[in-house]
């Protein structure tokens, strides 16, 4: 079994953190995910996202599009974007990454 870390404590809401007020960031985030169709974007994407088989298998589609996002409305470069990720824990929650 795995060692748990806080970082992995801290998402998994494992009561070690104090009831705190959300973050601006973590308030649009949960607005964007309630207000995007993202069903509807993945339908429309699919038939044109890179299939398994050839090579390494394609992260899932509606994680890249969420990250994709997440590059826009915080005008992140790629590397930017990968290491936001690792920092902040509402992003990886948006997204669906846990370490």
């Amino acid at each position: 079994m795995k060692q748990q870390t806080l970082a992995m404590a801290a998402d998994q809401d494992s009561g070690f953190e104090q009831p705190r007020k959300p973050t601006r960031r973590e308030e649009f985030l949960q607005a964007m995910d309630a207000i995007v169709p993202w069903a509807a974007l993945c339908q429309v994407i699919e038939p044109h996202y890179p299939k398994a088989g050839n090579g390494r298998p394609p992260i899932g589609l509606e994680r890249m599009l969420r990250i994709h996002f997440i590059q826009h409305w915080f005008n992140l470069a790629d590397l930017a974007c990968e290491e936001a990720l690792y920092d902040s824990a509402s992003l990886r929650r948006f997204v669906g990454i846990d370490l």
